[in-house]
């Protein structure tokens, strides 16, 4: 799994110009589902975005995680993590799974961050949405499952 980690102020998602998902403080994240990915892959990812210090203490120094600052998250599909680029002008997109596997593991790392004690919200899954954000610091930190654990 792929996620583009962003710390914002506040993030939103939109469908057809409709809101569908807001969160203020806390971390916006893009996730892209690889077609090897497992179950434990996506609770790993999940896990270490949830405890990441990368949010200010007292000092003004990155040392708090989202938990301790009991933000919320915003998770949004992004299939389009695993573009490649390589030849020629139009991405591949053969390294990501398939919708049907994809949506899968995005439910499980969505649910994991919510046994962990965040409040999540969601984007649509497999639809063109709109993203909003403003972004905290800025701080945006890419992680890959497959170089984490």
């Amino acid at each position: 799994m792929r996620a583009v980690v962003q710390r914002v102020s506040q993030a939103s998602v939109s469908v057809n110009g409709d809101p569908i998902a807001a969160i203020d403080r806390g971390l916006l994240v893009l996730l892209g589902v690889w077609q090897m990915d497992t179950p434990e892959d996506a609770v790993q990812l999940a896990r270490k975005i949830v405890h990441l210090r990368i949010f200010d203490d007292d000092e003004g120094k990155l040392n708090r995680s989202l938990l301790e600052t009991r933000g919320h998250m915003l998770v949004v599909s992004q299939f389009t993590l695993y573009a490649d680029c390589r030849k020629g002008r139009r991405p591949s997109f053969i390294e990501a799974a398939r919708p049907e596997v994809a949506k899968t593991l995005y439910e499980v790392f969505v649910a994991e961050v919510r046994h962990q004690g965040v409040a999540v919200q969601t984007g649509a899954f497999q639809t063109l949405m709109d993203v909003a954000l403003v972004n905290q610091g800025p701080v945006t930190i890419i992680m890959d499952s497959q170089q984490l654990f």
